[in-house]
């Protein structure tokens, strides 16, 4: 079979609403859902919706994007089965450039029961006029217009982009996008999530959500893989290296299987952070130089050394640190971004 011709531009991994995420939790009946996304490639466009942890089906629609009706097999409405994915027809109409700012309208006729979403994009979206960070449902933009790496990033908050403001395109895979005209970057950071271990809040740890977040993408080159220091400071605290280790490797197998090429990010910096301890640190430490040594992913992304302090390893450098010790600012994206080789990507 040949490589399909779409590939994602824009991306975002679900979870399941907890009893605080009121919206999510409660779902909506005769709703509509606004999002509006930073597109990395442009082209043709085609959307895709998912239930990942729903329990009955959702009818979605009528839909628009970029002001063009969607349709579903030529339907304006169509059921996204629990959990399953749903994918529209081409938008006809609509070609949008690169880096463009994309308008997504869904109305959900509903009830739909509780619905899989992303918490916290760190951009402004609405539901029934009223302003949410959260998006319900929508799960990727698909484009024909990429011309450069296709890369999917499994990462935690600061993939997701804590430490940046609201609306301001300035996380690291945005600003690795930026870096690459024409490159396709989804991101797939989820705020609190672990290599190893699975959370009520944070989701699906690394390894189990792989197959549905990452080799569900059409068109992906490469993956770049920055997990591990949620497994370190989040109780309970992975202090064993060689489990860590362990759950790389088994990420790069699966990627490997699947024709990618896998990308791992050392860890970064964290003295600061309410939950740091030089324990943790030596092992922080530990699991950086075996990634260092190129015999666990393909390719390496020093992220510790592009923003730690070099008078202060443990910690950031101030200048990167967003104020909490862990999260980078827009200053520490620019230098991760920066720390990611092109040549890593093809």
């Amino acid at each position: 079979m040949g490589r399909s011709r779409w590939t994602t531009s824009w991306a975002t991994a679900q979870t399941a609403p907890t009893a605080t995420d009121a919206v999510a939790s409660a779902g909506l009946t005769d709703g509509t859902f606004t999002a509006t996304v930073r597109l990395s490639a442009g082209g043709q466009v085609r959307l895709r919706y998912g239930h990942a942890f729903g329990t009955v089906p959702v009818l979605i629609g009528p839909v628009t994007a970029g002001g063009q009706p969607v349709t579903f097999g030529g339907r304006q409405q169509a059921w996204v089965a629990a959990g399953a994915s749903l994918t529209s027809d081409p938008v006809a109409g609509l070609r949008t450039p690169d880096a463009a700012r994309l308008t997504v309208e869904t109305r959900l006729p509903g009830p739909t029961g509780p619905l899989s979403f992303h918490r916290n994009t760190h951009a402004s979206h609405s539901v029934d006029g009223t302003r949410t960070t959260s998006v319900f449902l929508l799960t990727g933009v698909e484009v024909t217009g990429a011309h450069g790496p296709v890369i999917a990033v499994l990462g935690d908050s600061i993939a997701e982009g804590v430490g940046t403001p609201d609306d301001a395109d300035l996380r690291w895979p945005d600003q690795l996008a930026r870096r690459l005209p024409g490159s396709a970057v989804a991101n797939l950071g989820i705020s609190g999530n672990r290599v190893l271990l699975d959370d009520a809040r944070f989701g699906p740890g690394g390894q189990a959500r792989f197959d549905r977040d990452v080799l569900s993408l059409p068109g992906l080159r490469t993956v770049l893989v920055h997990l591990g220091v949620n497994d370190l400071q989040q109780p309970p605290s992975q202090t064993d290296p060689a489990l860590l280790l362990a759950g790389y490797r088994q990420l790069v197998l699966r990627a490997r299987n699947a024709g990618l090429r896998a990308v791992g990010a050392t860890i970064t910096p964290f003295e600061g952070w309410t939950r740091w301890t030089p324990e943790l640190e030596a092992v922080r430490q530990r699991i950086n130089a075996a990634v260092r040594t190129g015999r666990v992913f393909d390719a390496v992304a020093d992220f510790d050394a592009a923003v730690r302090d070099p008078d202060r390893p443990s910690r950031m450098l101030p200048a990167h640190d967003s104020g909490d010790g862990l999260h980078p600012n827009p200053s520490g994206h620019a230098a991760l971004a920066a720390a990611v080789d092109r040549r890593h990507l093809l």
